[in-house]
């Protein structure tokens, strides 16, 4: 449900007036006045300059070959107008280009290939290049594809033949003679040395999709290639999506054309039918497909996980129920679709989709997440399931998986034992023995991010502070020195001490449980503990995100800041649910009470906080985006005599309006669980409303629908309720298309502030 898009927004005059009802414009603050202070943040400064932004460490994320000992990237070309396909030694900084942009011009064209992401072969020698690239949802994953063969210097289509634009997923063969690819709902296989293609799945129709995912699963699982090479190369295992009998949801795109387009598409709502989803596996020269039996009712299970199992007779499977509080893993046969059950996992209340599954001891074992013990954990399971070892004891929860080193016998991990706000990298023993160690230097307090080469001796390492904006080094593993540094971000950095600021503030509220509860709160710079203050609260709430961490949030921060240069203080509070690194009862004590627990915690962290002498209890406002808008209504409309001001951007306002997979994870099925689906949606309290409301809201929201906050209107409207809001036309869930929207939506949140709430210390 989180949307962080932003783009470069042209230039708004500054004026200020009030917001009636309808806010159909907003113009500049009145902090364009002071624009050439170099000390005082501007929205123009924030949202239009580049003044602000920060690097990351090349054109697109770095590639690690094979052997460890060098990545690739591609960058602009320094010869011509195009991208360069490059090779890096991580020690000396050594740089070869490998693909020059000017190999990268079809026949017949002037210009080279623009490079959206590109894979290489096995061997790599061949490059597979994805070009002209089409969003489909949240992501560009259709488009054209090309093979650079670097031995003959030579430049083939993939598809050569298809409508522009219409492949997805392109990959080599596990030999690199063949490429695999889905194009509308079917996939092919084209080989290399002649251009012959194969259709494995002959049935592809728009509501029967193989190799690729429908939306739910691609929103909420993260699931968008569906299809594995075996190893081998002789086989292709795939999901199957049927939406057939799902309902489909339709959106009015009044602003493209002349007359209204209608999109629809299928989008199961929480309590309603899901797509039956299948795995089969298929020889890649062509044939029937063997179907994998995993049981159960497949419009009432999920299969969000599917690999080949260290081999190419077995596929591994990831089956949950639709409650998703039981988990199977089972090994299925890809020649009979007989499956075995390795493991089962369940629990009280929901089981997140482990991602970090690594063969071992040549398929003898893998490694396993759970939370079986009441935290996060990494075990060894024996293929057969009989035995699991535990390899990260302790009262601490692994975040994340980050390499498997085999050879050397290390698991590298990401935790944070003794800090919820920060991340750090640790390492282990696979056997189990002895103790892990923390990698990070301990000076380096923050969050760290890292990207392991095969090998384990090379890192790309990226660090942050919640006021710092990231550093990208190349350091040796396991000692962390540097060998080189990539992206310091230093004139930025320098920018930043430039400006009138208070230091961040982390620091523990109790619930009314006497529960502690992350906060941080932002000052003003010229903070004076006599005066009091009006306070914004940034929210999200939900088990899908955490706002209370150390670590850089770019413009979000910078905007913020400049709040509290206007005289407003800023704080955040992380409730209960939150998926923070505080063990499983932490999250999962929200289960079924979404909405409830958060508003509760919400609602006593910011009674304890307007108890301080220089915050002004009367002026308290709230904001947050996607689920921080729906935490934003909740709070205003159940607590109206705590908050002044609520600004509620893209919010879901009837749980019953959002999917299956994420809502009914966290609050159980509607028909066993109506009383708290009622009780946790901020519809239900809308006539309590007395504060000052803004709703914003994109019409082409394909995520959280504008139906949910239409819904909203006509409650308040029922109650007699006064409110403003703004919807933008077309726009989806990040409310970024279009010039100018960006600043056009901070612009708007900021004006409706400082005319509902104005700043200034009492």
């Amino acid at each position: 449900m989180i949307s962080w898009h932003e783009k470069k927004e042209t230039e708004v005059k500054s004026t200020r007036r009030s917001l009636g009802l309808l806010l159909a414009i907003v113009v500049i603050t009145p902090v364009t006045a002071q624009e050439y202070d170099p000390s005082l943040l501007t929205l123009e400064r924030i949202f239009r300059s580049p003044e602000f932004a920060v690097r990351g460490y090349g054109h697109t994320r770095a590639t690690w070959l094979r052997d460890g000992l060098a990545y690739t990237m591609y960058e602009p070309s320094r010869t011509v107008r195009g991208l360069d396909i490059v090779r890096y030694a991580p020690d000396t900084g050594t740089r070869t280009v490998l693909v020059p942009a000017e190999r990268l011009v079809p026949r017949g064209e002037s210009t080279p290939l623009y490079i959206d992401d590109y894979t290489w072969s096995p061997n790599g020698r061949k490059v597979l290049i994805f070009t002209n690239s089409q969003r489909v949802w949240r992501s560009n994953t259709r488009g054209d594809y090309w093979v650079y063969d670097l031995d003959r210097r030579s430049l083939t289509q993939i598809g050569r033949d298809a409508l522009e634009a219409s492949l997805m997923f392109a990959k080599f063969s596990p030999n690199g003679d063949r490429v695999a690819y889905v194009m509308q709902n079917n996939i092919y296989v084209e080989n290399m040395s002649d251009g012959r293609t194969t259709r494995l799945t002959l049935d592809g129709t728009r509501t029967l999709v193989n190799g690729t995912s429908d939306w739910v699963y691609e929103e909420e699982f993260g699931l968008r290639d569906c299809f594995r090479w075996s190893p081998d190369g002789t086989r292709i295992a795939y999901w199957q999506f049927d939406s057939e009998g799902v309902d489909e949801f339709r959106m009015i795109n009044n602003t493209d054309s002349l007359y209204p387009r209608i999109i629809s598409f299928p989008y199961p709502k929480a309590g309603e039918t899901n797509p039956a989803v299948r795995v089969g596996v298929v020889s890649a020269s062509g044939g029937p497909t063997t179907w994998i039996e995993v049981g159960g009712d497949p419009r009432n299970n999920y299969i969000p996980r599917m690999q080949w199992a260290a081999g190419s007779e077995q596929v591994i499977i990831q089956r949950l129920n639709r409650l998703q509080n039981t988990n199977w893993l089972l090994l299925g046969n890809a020649t009979t679709g007989t499956v075995d059950t390795v493991l089962i996992e369940r629990d009280d209340a929901w089981l997140d989709v482990v991602e970090d599954l690594h063969w071992l001891d040549g398929g003898a074992s893998f490694t396993w997440v759970s939370e079986r013990d009441g935290w996060r954990h990494v075990y060894v399971v024996s293929r057969s399931g009989d035995s699991a070892r535990l390899i990260t004891p302790g009262d601490f929860d692994v975040v994340s998986v980050e390499s498997v080193d085999e050879a050397g016998g290390w698991l590298y991990y990401i935790a944070s034992p003794d800090d919820p706000l920060r991340r750090y990298l640790y390492r282990a023993r696979l056997d189990g023995s002895g103790t892990a160690e923390r990698l990070t230097p301990a000076e380096q307090s923050g969050t760290h991010g890292y990207d392991i080469a095969p090998g384990a001796n090379w890192a790309i390492h990226n660090f942050s502070k919640f006021e710092m904006p990231n550093t990208w080094n190349v350091i040796r593993l396991p000692s962390h020195d540097v060998a080189r540094t990539l992206v310091d971000n230093a004139e930025v950095r320098r920018r930043l001490e430039g400006l009138r600021r208070s230091p961040i503030e982390f620091f523990r509220v109790n619930n009314s449980e006497g529960i502690p509860l992350d906060c941080w709160m932002l000052k003003p710079p010229d903070f004076d503990s006599t005066a009091q203050y009006p306070v914004l609260f940034f929210v999200y709430g939900e088990p899908a995100g955490q706002t209370v961490s150390d670590r850089w949030s770019g413009r979000r921060y910078l905007w913020h800041l400049m709040l509290t240069q206007q005289g407003y203080i800023v704080v955040s509070v992380d409730n209960r649910g939150i998926p923070a690194p505080r063990g499983r009862d932490w999250r999962k004590v929200v289960y079924r009470k979404i909405g409830v627990y958060a508003s509760a915690d919400q609602a006593a962290a910011a009674r304890a906080i307007a108890s301080r002498p220089y915050v002004d209890a009367s002026r308290l406002a709230i904001w947050g985006w996607s689920g921080g808008g729906s935490m934003s209504l909740n709070m205003i409309f159940r607590h109206p005599d705590l908050y002044n001001t609520a600004m509620a951007v893209a919010p879901v306002p009837d749980m019953r309006y959002y999917d299956t997979i994420y809502q009914e994870r966290y609050m159980g099925l509607p028909d066993d669980n109506a009383e708290d689906y009622r009780l946790g949606s901020p519809i239900t309290y809308a006539h309590q409303l007395e504060g000052n409301l803004l709703i914003v809201h994109g019409t082409g929201d394909d995520n959280v629908h504008y139906q949910g906050t239409e819904a909203l209107i006509n409650r308040l409207i029922a109650a007699g309720k006064q409110f403003s809001m703004m919807a933008y036309p077309n726009r989806s869930h990040g409310i970024y298309e279009g010039e100018g929207t960006t600043m056009h939506v901070y612009t708007l949140l900021t004006e409706y502030l400082m005319d509902k709430m104005p700043a200034g210390a009492n």
